[in-house]
């Protein structure tokens, strides 16, 4: 099964993403498949391989465990659909809110 994931990251420092987008695929260790990192201004990066050139591999955490604050205070996460995770990696723009509470 895939599930989508939306991750918040309150007060990114500059040059890092402001929202992460997971496609996570929970029956293989709970890997992410694809990764769009997107910036403050709204441009985006795809990556279609999170774990290329990685030395260690990690699972994504679920939304639960990224809400639970274990990874920091500023990270906030929800589940989205595919759709909008498709829409987002195909237009390469993010018009969404950056903030957690405004979803």
């Amino acid at each position: 099964m895939i599930e989508y994931i939306k991750l918040f990251w309150e007060g990114a420092p500059e040059g890092e993403p402001s929202v992460i987008l997971y496609e996570v695929d929970t029956e293989n260790e709970r890997l992410a498949l694809r990764s769009i990192d997107i910036f403050a201004d709204g441009c985006t990066r795809d990556i279609p391989d999170l774990y290329d050139g990685a030395i260690e591999i990690t699972p994504i955490p679920t939304v639960e465990e990224l809400n639970a604050h274990v990874w920091g205070e500023e990270f906030h996460a929800c589940l989205i659909e595919k759709a909008e995770f498709e829409a987002i990696w195909e237009s390469r723009f993010y018009s969404g809110s950056f903030l957690k509470s405004e979803e």
